[in-house]
C-alpha cells in the first residue's frame, strides 16, 4: 500500500500495519479475512481524510478495524449458504400439475352426475352441509325435519356417492379449500337447485 497522505493515522497504520495485521489475524482466526479487514481500514481511514493525531492510534486503529470485522461477519451471516441456495431450489411445488387438474376436473363431473342421481332433498342436504358448510341444526330448520334426520340423509347420501366413486370414504370433517372446479361445481348444483 502506498500512502497519498504520509501524516496522521495513515501514517502510523503503514508503519504498525504488520503488528496490526498480526493481531487481528489471532483475533479472527483466518489470515485472508484480517486481510481484508486491514485494505478495508485503509480505504475507510482514506475517505475520511483524517489526518488528526489520536493519543493512543494503535488501540484506535485496532478498534476500527474490528468493528468492521464485526461488520462484515454480520453481513456474512445473512447471506445464504450454497447448501441453503440449492435446498431452496429443491422445494417441491405443491401446485397440481395439468394432469392432476384434469383428473380433478373429470372426477368433479363424474361427481356431478352421481350427486344428479340422489333424491332432491337428500342432494340439497348433502350441498348445504359441504358446499355452503351451513350447521346440521340450520339445515334442520330450512327443510323442517330434525337433526337426526339431516344427519342420517348426510351419511346416505355420502355413502351412496363414495360406492358410487368406488372410495371407502368422500369427504373429510374439515373444509375443502374453494377452488375453480369447486365454484363451477357449486354454481351449477345451485342453479340445479332453483329448477
Amino acid at each position: 500500500m502506498t500512502a497519498r497522505r504520509s501524516s496522521g493515522l495513515g501514517r502510523v497504520f503503514l508503519e504498525r500495519y504488520d503488528n496490526l495485521k498480526a493481531r487481528l489475524t489471532r483475533r479472527l482466526g483466518s489470515a485472508d479475512l484480517a486481510g481484508d479487514v486491514m485494505q478495508d481500514t485503509w480505504l475507510r481511514l482514506q475517505d475520511t481524510g483524517s489526518t488528526a493525531s489520536v493519543r493512543q492510534s494503535d488501540a484506535y486503529l485496532y478498534t476500527i478495524a474490528i468493528n468492521i470485522a464485526r461488520d462484515r461477519l454480520r453481513a456474512e451471516a445473512r447471506r445464504l449458504t450454497t447448501d441453503e441456495v440449492e435446498a431452496l431450489i429443491e422445494v417441491p411445488d405443491d401446485a397440481p400439475d395439468q394432469m392432476q387438474i384434469a383428473e380433478d376436473r373429470s372426477e368433479w363431473r363424474l361427481l356431478e352426475t352421481i350427486m344428479l342421481e340422489l333424491p332432491p332433498r337428500r342432494r340439497d342436504i348433502l350441498l348445504a352441509a359441504r358446499l355452503d358448510d351451513m350447521p346440521r341444526a340450520e339445515i334442520a330448520k330450512r327443510f323442517g325435519i330434525s337433526v337426526r334426520l339431516v344427519q342420517r340423509e348426510l351419511l346416505e347420501a355420502q355413502d351412496y356417492c363414495a360406492a358410487r366413486l368406488n372410495r371407502s370414504t368422500l369427504f373429510t370433517s374439515r373444509p375443502v379449500e374453494t377452488s375453480p372446479i369447486r365454484e363451477v361445481a357449486a354454481a351449477r348444483f345451485a342453479r340445479d337447485r332453483k329448477d
